[in-house]
């Protein structure tokens, strides 16, 4: 199990949302670049990284910032938010990114899924964020209609491996998580699964790593955002309890 510690990028910063809501946005660092140096002098080996306003435009539109970082540090990127299509796949990979993180595209394009998974294969990961079992999209604006699990039981027959699975009712709140939702989620995926939303400090990542004794292959990573900035979460200690896992 790994630490992701999260940057997402609004307008040109750092920033985190309270529950995807765009009207609570809490700016960290004006400059998304040095963070990213925080974290992996903190001992970081993954950044996962989210271009907000991509997500609501389906652009990518912070993805010159996405390069920035890859340029200026050696961790391995895991980005989303706005990928829609192949050029903007390669275009992160051939920058650096370790991995990709399609979202909206899963419901709304499946033939563009389907070729992007055929291409990068284990470059991509699966990004499902939802509340009360439902699929949100569009940078979490829209319901879907379709079920997290049931999305999640597709994306493993296309053939991706990774999964984002992200509860939005506890992302950006420090509420803690609900370790057995990524357990449950995992094993309709048929992959381990990278927790996101809630973490609210060590003792989240101590029970996500005895969920994944309990039930080896469920957790892969977990993505801590808003307990590092305000020190609830520290990195080193986070990443100590990961790698005990």
């Amino acid at each position: 199990m790994y630490l992701l510690p999260a940057i997402d990028i609004l307008e040109g910063k750092a920033v985190r949302l309270g529950q995807g809501d765009y009207d609570r946005v809490t700016v960290y660092n004006d400059d998304p670049v040095e963070q990213a140096k925080i974290f992996e002098y903190a001992g970081a080996t993954w950044l996962h990284m989210v271009d907000l306003d991509g997500a609501k435009s389906g652009n990518a539109d912070n993805i010159a910032v996405v390069e920035a970082i890859m340029a200026a540090t050696s961790l391995k990127v895991e980005v989303g938010g706005g990928i829609r299509s192949l050029a903007t796949i390669e275009r992160l990979v051939n920058a650096g990114a370790s991995r990709c993180v399609l979202g909206t595209a899963l419901v709304r394009d499946r033939e563009f899924a389907q070729a992007a998974v055929e291409k990068y294969g284990d470059m991509l990961a699966a990004g499902i964020d939802a509340k009360g079992g439902e699929v949100a999209v569009s940078g979490w604006l829209e319901g879907s209609g379709v079920d997290a699990f049931e999305l999640a039981r597709q994306m493993f027959a296309l053939g991706y491996r990774h999964l984002v699975y992200t509860d939005i009712a506890r992302d950006g709140m420090q509420t803690g998580i609900d370790e057995q939702a990524y357990v449950q989620m995992a094993a309709a995926f048929g992959h381990p699964v990278i927790a996101s939303g809630g973490v609210a400090g060590l003792d989240d990542i101590v029970r996500l790593a005895q969920a994944e004794a309990e039930a080896p292959g469920s957790i892969e990573g977990v993505i801590a955002g808003r307990a590092i900035y305000e020190g609830a979460l520290i990195v080193e200690e986070a990443i100590a309890a990961c790698e005990e896992a």
